[in-house]
């Protein structure tokens, strides 16, 4: 069995700021990690190869220095890492994103995908399911247990007022949340190990895409502006007995048409 995991590198939301000038984020100097929800998409994959015999293989889309997410995967035990880079990516939303990482997975081949849930950089949650759209092949979202058979897999995905038990043929895509398990540590020895590997990089040329349909130009989606939410302004303070605050609370929000 091949399992593919795409992982993304992202900035620390703890240490992101905003340009108040530009109003983009501010990336120099802010340490980037592997998305969360992606390491429990790797940690499940891991898990299968354990159970059942596969071989991992994480992908990143990004810059080269994406490489040390995908040093850190081989670190926690996935067999082989690609990384694609090239500047005509570069501007990528989410529809061009999800098909370059469509074409990377027909280019390496795959029985089954793992991917997180969403990037704590977006929060869009599309990149997965856009990805099986691309495929044409089934997905489950929002992962919390995993049961792997033979050629198929029984799935349990949550929902706001519980969970659904689904059973789906492979391949298939699913994204995972952090319920689904703890990932593991790094291993001592794959972290000595993991700067021996080799890391496949492909570019544009090696998925043969058509440079219109991929980075800026290839994204519908355009963000007009980014900012952080100001502080609130004082609020006003009313001392009157609790009846007469119920009152005057009433007409202030049918003022501004609340109720």
């Amino acid at each position: 069995m091949n399992i593919l995991v795409f992982i993304k590198q992202v900035p620390d939301t703890n240490e992101v700021k905003i340009d108040p000038k530009t109003g983009t984020l501010i990336r120099e100097g802010v340490p980037s990690i592997i998305n969360p929800d992606d390491k429990n998409a790797l940690e499940e994959a891991l898990k299968i190869k354990e159970s059942k015999g596969a071989r991992v293989t994480v992908v990143t889309m990004g810059p080269p220095q994406a490489e040390k997410a995908l040093r850190e995967a081989l670190s926690m035990g996935a067999d082989e890492a690609v990384l694609l880079t090239d500047r005509a990516f570069a501007g990528a939303d989410t529809w061009a994103t999800s098909l370059v990482l469509a074409k990377a997975a027909e280019k390496i081949g795959y029985d089954l995908i793992f991917a997180g849930r969403q990037a704590i950089d977006g929060d869009t949650a599309q990149v997965g399911p856009e990805i099986a759209e691309h495929l044409n092949i089934p997905q489950i979202t929002y992962v919390e247990k995993v049961e792997a058979l033979d050629g198929k897999l029984i799935v349990r995905r949550a929902l706001e007022d519980g969970y659904e038990v689904l059973s789906v043929n492979m391949p298939c895509l699913l994204t995972c949340i952090k319920e689904l398990n703890q990932p593991r540590y790094m291993n001592m020895y794959d972290i000595f190990t993991c700067y021996e590997k080799e890391i496949k990089v492909m570019n544009i040329k090696d998925l043969d895409i058509e440079s219109e349909r991929v980075g800026l130009s290839g994204s519908p989606t355009k963000v007009k502006k980014s900012f952080t939410k100001g502080p609130k302004s004082q609020g006003e303070i009313i001392d009157v007995p609790a009846h007469e605050a119920a009152n005057i609370v009433c007409e202030k929000l049918k003022f501004v048409h609340i109720i």
